[in-house]
């Protein structure tokens, strides 16, 4: 049985080899996407639309501290900002090595930051980039605190994806994971963390603190 499916596969791959070979050369397509018009306030609009997603948003790294102190047991990324935990007395477990689902599971909250977020859908997206880990570590734990600096939000999903490498791990974040059934009733928490907290850091504060 084995050695029928190798043999099945190897043909596929043959024949589709066989159909690129006179395939033509890739051209570019110029993509004109719509954009945000400048008079919108990013910032703004972003915070309205993790609001209506029941996401919470907090202003400023002084909200770290505060949102940390009732935390026991966080997760982190490894390369995760030093300074970001600053204070905390809880237990932190970096993702080196990799942290077991059950491991994760018991975790109060994981921390992490963005890649870019997009203001006309409230959605912050995460591509295994500097300070956010591996897919899983956002997913298991039940409270997701994530750090987005305001030079992150962008206005439509075409500009997110413009700043993206397609080759990258994406999780696209829109509010806590929910569902809901047929009767509407929603449910929290089913896909992902069920509860989702935001912390806004203008980008010259970043610049002042070295941050």
């Amino acid at each position: 049985m084995v050695g029928k499916a190798v043999t099945a596969r190897a043909e596929v791959l043959a024949r589709l080899r066989a159909a690129l070979v006179d395939a033509p050369t890739p051209v570019d397509v110029p993509r004109h996407y719509r954009r945000v018009a400048e008079s919108v306030d990013l910032v703004e609009l972003f915070v309205d639309r993790l609001v209506d997603y029941r996401a919470v948003v907090h202003h400023g790294f002084d909200a770290l501290p505060r949102l940390l102190a009732g935390v026991d047991r966080l997760a982190v990324p490894d390369d995760i900002p030093g300074h970001w935990l600053t204070g905390f007395a809880g237990q932190v477990r970096r993702d080196t090595p990799p942290l077991s689902p059950a491991d994760l599971d018991g975790m109060d909250a994981v921390l992490t930051g963005c890649a870019v977020a997009v203001a006309d859908t409230g959605t912050i997206v995460l591509d295994a980039g500097q300070a956010q880990g591996r897919r899983v570590l956002t997913l298991v734990p039940d409270r997701h605190i994530c750090v987005v600096r305001t030079g992150q939000i962008v206005g439509l999903v075409p500009e997110a994806v413009a700043r993206l490498d397609p080759r990258a791990p994406q999780t696209w974040i829109s509010g806590p994971s929910a569902t809901s059934d047929i009767e509407l009733d929603r449910v929290e928490g089913v896909h992902g963390p069920r509860r989702l907290e935001v912390v806004l850091i203008p980008d010259d504060d970043v610049i002042a603190s070295g941050r």
